[in-house]
């Protein structure tokens, strides 16, 4: 008998038509004909179930019929086991892993591993763990940020049938402790500073039997007590034992777990996503129908490897053979970083393109009037070129542009941007100034990163994307927040996924999976979308991470924060509100450079930086310009900051004000930022009140 699904295929064959039209935004039917296309092609509309005659499921137009599990080029390619072993074979003599810090821990310039010597060091790695007695399905947990011995352990996990268990250099013990007693990890990885973290509390994670030092010298990794079960040696004698004792791989099968992430959110302990092999290949292969590299290219790794964001990159930048650049660990040398390695491809988060933008526009401000006409100008008019889809003249880079290149090695052909929507000005800003492909996708931990990105020559800022080719995406009714699928002109709702790339679920924690996933297998992400014509995403709103004023009016903080992360003197901006008042209040981080700059310009003496953001005067000056920034992003009423305090100290994971992923955590801010919320809250009341204001 023919399933449902067959039917279903059937059924979706005979409704397909060429795309040889651009058309509104709406999808097109005919009752007689039962056909049906969609503008301009970047998605197709599919039913969910044929009874109901609804049409609200959509699908990458470059893989329509099938959702994407393999790499169309290469279908033997089913781990990550698998695509590493691709990479050797394809690459073997190509630079992969490169590192400017030596062993004495000096920095010099870039120095290369091979695609081969990385697989030799792989094999020696995954024996030496196999040699300890770790059979597969062991969890070994890496505590150290992105370096080559990072990849290598990962590699051997995926070799040896290990499952890999992230852990953020940057979590406090409580943390780390909940997550090796979670996972049961038998064996961690860590560098030595994160080393005195862990001996604190080894007696408190029984399930570790052996750890390594990644970087340390053998005479000095401490003796553990006689009576300890736990095995402390260095990686170089971990490489030495496998070395001398070679073991065969134990290949895993593309439904077996290669990986638990454990996300750190806002609020709650850590939840593992478990993703297989099957799922980060599915999501690379499915966005490789879209992004493509070669090996002449080099990628800059800094962004956190415990992110599944930077995560699934290296996968990507293996099965094309890319060199990867390790940056020093230290953001403040970032720069000196990308002019040393000169990287092609560079990824990283709205946060840091801000930075840029508000760094390279405040420069231009202060330059003088001719090179700020000059820019402008030139600037405008690149810009109009790009958006019309021709090629822009080089001179324009050569007067202005190539500087502004300079900053990330002068080299940059793609640029990739995720983890929170990118403000449309600082898309169209970063295709202008760098000229180069600018594209910014949409994912999750449990998507097992992409859902949907940006394709190759849509010049269209303000959206992420079609959907990848490896899942499927529909909006979902939102009616306590107004958002339907019958919104016109453009369909809104809550953005739900399904397809090879869902995760497997929350590690031992049913019910919270069950709160996620629905009985039709779709993923609530929690996010609010609507789709832009030609079936583009477009991230709008948070359902979770929303609150009410007291008159009612719904507030979706991040998308403020972003708009507001513009202004000169915002490093960074938290926003608050509540039911219980009206408007809205802020807490920025300033720019202290910035707002140096403003003090001298203004001739106003301060004793320090604190004693400055203490000033009224440079809290009218920051709220007026953020005023300023809020008007030109259209923000309602309601949306704009009534209030402001300057504080000095920035948002850090360390003072638990971000999560790894530099996500404000809401909470905490809020009980960090307390005293301060409350006496803006009182200035605003008094303002309100006074007699003169309200004539």
């Amino acid at each position: 008998m023919e399933s449902t699904a067959q039917r279903r295929l059937k059924a979706i064959q005979g409704h397909l038509v060429p795309i040889t039209h651009v058309l509104d935004s709406h999808v097109q039917t005919s009752l007689t004909a039962s056909e049906f296309f969609h503008s301009q092609g970047y998605s197709v509309v599919l039913p969910e179930k044929l009874n109901t005659g609804k049409w609200n499921v959509y699908r990458s137009v470059r893989s329509p019929l099938k959702l994407i599990s393999r790499f169309p080029e290469h279908p033997e390619i089913g781990t990550l086991h698998d695509n590493f072993m691709h990479a050797i074979e394809a690459f073997k003599d190509y630079n992969y892993l490169g590192t400017r810090v030596r062993g004495d821990g000096t920095v010099g310039e870039y120095k290369w591993m091979t695609y081969g010597e990385a697989g030799t060091v792989r094999l020696a790695i995954g024996s030496g763990l196999r040699h300890h007695g770790l059979l597969e399905g062991a969890c070994i947990g890496l505590y150290f940020i992105n370096r080559p011995e990072w990849l290598i352990v990962d590699h051997a996990c995926s070799a040896y049938s290990y499952i890999s268990v992230p852990l953020y250099d940057t979590l406090g013990p409580d943390a780390v402790k909940y997550i090796v007693n979670h996972a049961d990890v038998q064996a961690i990885f860590c560098l030595p500073h994160t080393l005195n973290t862990l001996l604190s509390f080894l007696s408190e994670i029984p399930s570790v039997r052996l750890v390594v030092v990644v970087g340390g010298i053998d005479e000095h990794v401490p003796s553990l007590p006689s009576n300890s079960q736990v095995e402390l040696i260095s990686f170089a004698k971990l490489l030495s034992q496998g070395h001398s004792d070679l073991q065969p791989f134990c290949p895993p099968k593309p439904e077996d777990i290669a990986t638990i992430c454990y996300t750190s959110g806002t609020t709650g302990t850590p939840k593992g996503v478990v993703l297989t092999h099957g799922n980060l290949i599915a999501t690379v292969a499915g966005a490789s129908l879209t992004l493509k590299f070669c090996p002449s290219d080099i990628y800059i790794s800094y962004l956190p490897l415990a992110h599944i964001y930077e995560r699934a990159n290296q996968v990507m930048m293996a099965y094309y053979g890319v060199a990867v650049g390790f940056y020093q660990g230290d953001n403040l040398k970032l720069m000196d970083d990308l002019a040393a390695l000169r990287p092609t491809i560079f990824c990283s988060v709205p946060r840091v393109y801000n930075r840029i933008y508000s760094g390279i526009m405040n420069a231009v401000q202060t330059s003088g009037v001719l090179r700020k006409r000059l820019f402008n100008a030139v600037y405008n008019s690149k810009k109009q070129v790009i958006i019309s889809g021709r090629n822009p003249s080089p001179m324009w880079d050569r007067l202005v542009f190539n500087k502004i290149k300079g900053m990330l090695g002068g080299r940059v052909h793609f640029m990739g941007s995720g983890a929170s929507p990118l403000s449309p000005d600082v898309m169209d800003f970063l295709r202008v100034c760098f000229g180069c492909q600018v594209i910014e996708g949409y994912g999750m931990t449990e998507t097992s990163c992409v859902i949907s990105c940006m394709d190759k020559g849509d010049n269209l800022s303000g959206h992420v994307g079609s959907p990848n080719p490896a899942c499927e995406i529909k909006l979902v009714d939102v009616p306590e927040m107004n958002y339907t699928s019958e919104d016109q002109p453009y369909p809104r709702g809550e953005i739900c996924v399904r397809g090879p790339v869902l995760f497997q679920g929350y590690y031992k924690d049913e019910v919270q999976t069950k709160e996620v996933i629905d009985g039709d297998g779709w993923l609530h992400t929690g996010d609010i979308g609507l789709w832009l014509p030609g079936g583009r995403l477009k991230i709008i709103d948070r359902k979770k991470n929303i609150f009410k004023l007291a008159q009612g009016e719904y507030i979706a903080p991040e998308k403020i924060e972003n708009v507001y992360a513009k202004c000169k003197f915002v490093s960074q901006c938290f926003i608050y509100g509540d039911s219980l008042n009206s408007c809205l209040v802020a807490i920025v981080s300033v720019d202290p450079d910035v707002l140096k700059d403003w003090a001298t310009s203004e001739a106003i003496k301060y004793e320090n930086l604190g004693h400055l953001c203490n000033d009224p005067r440079a809290r009218t000056a920051v709220l007026t310009e953020m005023d300023a920034i809020g008007r030109e992003a259209q923000l309602r009423g309601f949306e704009f900051a009534k209030s402001v305090t300057l504080v000095v100290e920035p948002f850090t994971v360390e003072n638990d004000l971000l999560t790894p992923t530099f996500k404000i955590k809401r909470p905490q801010a809020k009980a960090y930022f307390a005293a301060a919320i409350s006496n803006m809250y009182a200035e605003i009341s008094t303002s309100d009140t006074n007699p003169q204001k309200m004539l």
